[in-house]
Parts: structure tokens; sequence; C-alpha cells
């Protein structure tokens, strides 16, 4: 007996075929990514996950890419694990957005990619970013607030019109009264008063119309059509003029027109800038020392003015009262009168001469050499600045027949007040009694010194 001809095998043969539609039917049906091999999990976390439901649909633009797979309750916040299709690429950056299906509450949840440049999200990680913009709670609790703020708004409105005025309000409501109180009364007090100055306004108005509408040569209105005409012709005059002036013609427009004479004119005025620009940018300044001459036992004092007009070179002029030179000599001298020896002393008394100094100098970085004459004598110096310009290291060279050579340092120690010291006639013979050492201070200002000085002083 053919078994496959029997009704026992027909009939189990139905019962196969047909549980196999179903489960490909049910599998179709359920959409569920877990029946596809090789599927993406990721979850999130958010405070309330009220309105979502397992194996709801999860979407990217719109697009159904996987379901949630499962909710948790972890620390307090609820954990949303999601299946993706593997062929949906999530990056680090991607955010979720949980949006409302309709107003019953349902809420399905929207992935938003991150940008492509940013690592891949792996399998089981964390999607960060997070907003719920779907969420009735909220929506109600903001509602409430603008309730009862409008609540709070409409109380003080009945508060200051049944007579409260100890809120802003209240306060606004009372001067409104007060106001309209001044003013009733003030028209009723003066209601004649306002009665006669409302028929001068009107007697005025009157008497405008009547002279814009007199008649006649003399009238308002034929005075402004003169006036207009007169108004045409200058506009026109000016018109022509300046027609002239644009087609070259005259001497204003040939000024105008003239390339060569324009350029002339801006050549003039160039120069005429760069000499206020540099008589601006002078720098004047002030110099005041006074050293002691140790052997000489004298001082000598320097009062001097610089005139720096670029910031590479300038010109010094100073008077210097010193003492040496001239020395006071003790000379014994022995005679004889009739025999007897007799001793004559002899003195020469110290007089202070007065010298003229008058440089130029030239600076390269912290260098400057100068030259002209110092101390009534033809001369040249070396200045090197160093530590911010609070040091000067000098050195002059003049007097060449009994070559006076000079060097001393000096150190600013508080805008423009400075110690100075060192040593004159250095290579001479120990007998030269010019050599001497010497030290001493002094004063340095700008001429921006000088202003700020002034303007503290009151006269």
């Amino acid at each position: 007996m053919n078994l496959m001809n029997t009704p026992e095998f027909k009939v189990g043969l139905l019962v196969v075929v047909v549980s196999g539609l179903i489960g490909v039917m049910s599998m179709k049906v359920s959409e569920s990514p877990n029946f596809v091999g090789g599927n993406k999990q990721v979850w999130f976390e958010i405070e309330n996950a009220g309105g979502l439901i397992k194996k709801s649909p999860v979407s990217v633009a719109g697009i159904r890419v996987g379901m949630i797979e499962d909710i948790q309750l972890r620390n307090g916040r609820a954990v949303v694990k999601m299946a993706i299709r593997p062929d949906v690429l999530l990056t680090e950056s991607s955010k979720v957005e949980i949006r409302a299906n309709g107003i019953l509450g349902d809420k399905h949840v929207e992935i938003i990619p991150g940008s492509n440049n940013d690592p891949v999200l792996n399998h089981e990680g964390q999607i960060l970013v997070v907003e719920d913009n779907a969420s009735i709670d909220r929506l109600v609790s903001e509602v409430s607030k603008i309730t009862n703020s409008l609540s709070d708004v409409v109380n003080n409105i009945r508060d200051a019109t049944e007579g409260d005025d100890s809120k802003p309000i209240g306060k606004i409501v009372r001067n409104i009264e007060t106001l309209t109180t001044d003013l009733s009364a003030l028209v009723s007090d003066k209601k004649d008063e306002v009665g006669e100055l409302i028929d001068r306004l009107n007697n005025i108005a009157g008497s405008l119309d009547e002279i814009i509408n007199e008649e006649g040569d003399e009238g308002f209105r034929s005075r402004l059509e003169s006036s207009m005409a007169k108004l045409d012709s200058a506009l026109g005059n000016i018109d022509e003029i300046s027609g002239k002036i644009n087609r070259g013609e005259g001497t204003i427009g040939r000024l105008v027109n003239d390339e060569e004479t324009v350029e002339g004119i801006n050549t003039a005025i160039t120069g005429i800038n760069n000499f206020i620009d540099s008589g601006s940018k002078i720098q004047t300044m002030f110099d005041y020392y006074s050293h002691y001459l140790t052997r000489e036992e004298g001082v000598r004092s320097y009062i001097g003015v610089r005139i720096q007009p670029g910031l590479d070179r300038f010109y010094e002029v100073a008077g210097i009262s010193t003492p040496d030179g001239v020395r006071t000599r003790m000379t014994n001298i022995t005679t004889v009168d009739g025999g007897t020896p007799q001793t004559v002393v002899q003195e020469t008394s110290r007089q202070y001469s007065l010298r003229l100094t008058a440089l130029f100098g030239k600076k390269f970085y912290n260098f400057t050499v100068k030259g002209g004459m110092i101390e009534n004598r033809g001369g040249l110096g070396l200045e090197y600045n160093f530590y911010r310009n609070r040091f000067r290291l000098s050195v002059d060279a003049f007097d060449f027949n009994e070559t006076n050579l000079r060097g001393y340092l000096r150190y600013s120690f508080f805008k423009g007040l400075y110690v100075v010291g060192g040593q004159q006639y250095i290579f001479t013979s120990d007998g030269n009694d010019n050599a001497s050492t010497f030290f001493g201070a002094g004063l340095f200002l700008t001429n921006d010194d000088i202003k700020v000085l002034l303007s503290r002083i009151n006269f």
C-alpha cells in the first residue's frame, strides 16, 4: 500500500504546511529584528519611560530600523535597550528623541544619526544625548506655571482696584486716580480760562487762514509763488555751475578735473601732513644733575635740553658749572730783609667757570654716537644703554691738548631720578691735578612728564 496516498499522510502533510505558513506570517507581521542575524544592540537612559512599549518600533528619518527589546529599571532611571539593523550606521554623536504618536500618550523612539566623521557606536553602546519631546507631564507643568502667573497678575489687579496700593500695580492705579482727580479739579476751577484759551486758539487759526488765503500781489500765496520761482531759478543756476565744473570749464572746473593740478595739490597736502606729523613726534627732554669731584673738593652742575626729532637722532645743548681748572695752592716764599728771613704765604682762590656743550647724536639700537663741542672743546662721545635702558655707560673724549677721557655709569631708579658716578682724565699721569673721581644724582624729564606735572599743579 502506498503511504503517500493514505488519508493520514495527506492530513499530516497539510498540518505541516499550514504550520510553516503560520510561522512565516508571524515573522513577517512581527518584523522583529531578533530573527535577522547580526543585529546591533544599543541603549539609552531616560527619567520617565511612560508611553514606551516593548517591541515598539525604532525609526530613523521616519523609516523603521529596529525595535525596543527591553525596558529595565537601573538606579532609579529607565534603561531602554534597542535592537537595530546592522546596515544602519550610528556614531557616538547620535541622539535619541522621544516623539508622540498622538494625543493619547503613545510614544516612539526616533534616532538622529550623528556626524559620519565621528567614531562608530559599538555593539551594546550607549546613546548619551536623549531629548523627550513628547512628555505630556512636562507640558502640563509648563501650562500650570503659566496659569499660576496669570492668577497672580489677576489677583494683583483685583487688589489694586480694591484700594490696596502696597504693590506696584496698586501704586500705578492710585497715581492715575490722583492725576484724573487733579485734572478734573483743574478743569472745574479754570473752566472760564480754558474756554477763553479755546477762543484765542480759534482766533489765531482764523487769522492764519486769512493770511494764507489773502488775494492780490502782496498776499501770502502770491509771495510764496514768487519765492518758489526764485528758488527754482537759484537751483537752475546751481545746476548750470555744477555742469560747467563737471565739464572742466572755468578755473574751478580746471582745478577739479585737471589731473596734474589735483596731483600737485595732493602732493602739497601730503608734505604738510608729513611736516605736521614729524612736528608732533618731536620729543623734548630736560636733564639736570650735580656731582661731587673728590680731588677738587667741589661740585660740578649740569643743566641741558635734548631735542629729539626722531627715534634715531637728537640735538643736545647744555651749560656746565665746574670748579676744575682753577685750584687752591699754598706757596711759601722766604725773603731776606736786612739779614732777617721772612716767610710770605701766597694763596689763589678757587673760581667756578661756566662751560658750554652742544652735540649731535645718532642712535644705533642700544648704542649712541655723539659729537660736537663738549665743555668749550671739540669732542666725541659713546653711550650704551642696557637692562631695559635703566643703566647707561658713557665715555666722552675732549680737550685733545690734554685729552680728557671721562667714563661714567648712570642708573635710573625711579621715573627720571638717577644716580651717576665715574672718573675723569682716566689715562693721565698721577701728577695731573685734574684727574678726579666723581659721584652724584640727577633728574631727567621728557615733555610728557612735564605735561603730567603741570596738569597736577593747581594755579
